[in-house]
C-alpha cells in the first residue's frame, strides 16, 4: 500500500528566495499586532478582569447549560460563561465585575439565584476581585517569560549562537502574532489562553529545532555548498514531516472547535492559528535569519581545509630525523 505524502519526494522548492518578502510581511504583521494590543487591547476573561463564579447542581436530571446561558439577555449582567463540570448535573456560572462595587456584585448573585429558582442547589459562590485578577496576569506573564527563557537558554548551549538567536526571533514572532490574533478576534483571554500560548511556543520551538538540526547535520555533509542552497536542501528534507505534523494537529484542533463546545473554543482557535504561524516561522523567519547573522557554510569549509592542511604538515616527519 502506498503511503500518503503531503509533499512530493525530493522537493527542491527555493524557500530562501522568498526571504526578502517574508521578512517585511512578518514585520508589518508584528507592528499591527503591537498596535492592536496597545489601542484595542485584549478581551480579558473573568480570571484576569475579576468577577464571580457560582457552582450549581440540578436537583433532578441534568443541568440545562443552554438555558442558563440564555439568562444573560434577561438579567443584564453582561456575558454569562457557563460550563459543565463533574457530572452532568453540575455547572459553573461566571460573570464579570458589576459597576457599583461589592453591593452590585451581591445583587447580581441574588438575580441569578432568583432566575434559577428552586431547580438548582447553589454549591459555592466565589468572587475574584481586581487585585486577585491582577496577580493572575502577573503570574501568567511571568510563567510565559520564564518558560521561553529556559528553553532558549538550552538552545543557546545546544546549538551555535546564530541558531539560538534565530530561534529566539522566530519564537518572539509567533508570540507577537498570537497576541495580535487575540486582539483582532476579541476571543476571551483567560488562563486557558495562557496554556494555549505556552503550547504554541512549545510547538514552534519543536518545529524550529527540527529544521535547525537538519541544517547543522547537512553542514557537516556538504561543506562546500552555499548557505542558502544548504538551507533550502534542509527545509525540503523535513518538509513532508512538517506538513504531516501540522495537518494532523490541525485536524485534531478542528474537531475540538466543532465539537468541543464554547468552553475550549478560544483555546482551539488560538492553537489552530499558532500551528500555522509556527510552521511558517520555522521556514521563512528562523531559517533566513541564519543568513542575515552571517552563518557561512563556505567559510567553515575553508577553515576546515586550512586546519586539515596544518594537521598534515605538523604530522609529517622531519627529513633530518
Amino acid at each position: 500500500m502506498k503511503l500518503l505524502r503531503l509533499a512530493p519526494e525530493n522537493t527542491k522548492f527555493p524557500f530562501m528566495r522568498f526571504r526578502r518578502v517574508s521578512y517585511p510581511f512578518s514585520a508589518v504583521l508584528s507592528i499591527i499586532s503591537v498596535v492592536l494590543f496597545l489601542f484595542v487591547g485584549m478581551n480579558f476573561g473573568i480570571d484576569f478582569s475579576g468577577g464571580t463564579m457560582i457552582e450549581v447542581k440540578a436537583k433532578s436530571g441534568t443541568a440545562d447549560l443552554s438555558y442558563i446561558r440564555d439568562l444573560s439577555s434577561h438579567l443584564g449582567l453582561g456575558e454569562l460563561q457557563v460550563q459543565g463540570f463533574g457530572n452532568a448535573a453540575e455547572a459553573a456560572i461566571r460573570f464579570g465585575m458589576q459597576p457599583g462595587g461589592d453591593t452590585a456584585q451581591q445583587a447580581a448573585v441574588e438575580k441569578v439565584k432568583q432566575a434559577l429558582g428552586g431547580s438548582y442547589d447553589f454549591r459555592s459562590i466565589a468572587v475574584v476581585g481586581p487585585s486577585v485578577s491582577a496577580q493572575l496576569v502577573q503570574q501568567g506573564t511571568l510563567g510565559v517569560v520564564i518558560s521561553i527563557f529556559a528553553v532558549l537558554t538550552y538552545l543557546w548551549f545546544r546549538f551555535e549562537w546564530q541558531f539560538a538567536i534565530a530561534a529566539i526571533i522566530a519564537t518572539m514572532h509567533d508570540l507577537l502574532l498570537t497576541v495580535g490574533f487575540f486582539s483582532i478576534t476579541q476571543l476571551e483571554f483567560n488562563t486557558t489562553s495562557i496554556a494555549a500560548i505556552l503550547t504554541i511556543i512549545g510547538y514552534s520551538l519543536n518545529e524550529t529545532v527540527v529544521v535547525l538540526d537538519r541544517i547543522r547535520e547537512n553542514m557537516r555533509k556538504y561543506k562546500k555548498m552555499p548557505t542558502d542552497q544548504l538551507i533550502d536542501l534542509s527545509i525540503n528534507a523535513v518538509l513532508p514531516r512538517t506538513l504531516m505534523t501540522a495537518t494532523t494537529v490541525f485536524l485534531a484542533l478542528l474537531s475540538l472547535v466543532v465539537f468541543g463546545g464554547h468552553v475550549i473554543r478560544s483555546f482551539s482557535l488560538a492553537m489552530m492559528w499558532g500551528i500555522f504561524v509556527a510552521t511558517y516561522s520555522s521556514i521563512f523567519i528562523c531559517s533566513p535569519t541564519l543568513i542575515y547573522l552571517g552563518l557561512r557554510n563556505e567559510a567553515r569549509a575553508a577553515a576546515d581545509e586550512v586546519t586539515g592542511v596544518g594537521a598534515k604538515t605538523s604530522a609529517r616527519p622531519l627529513s633530518g630525523a
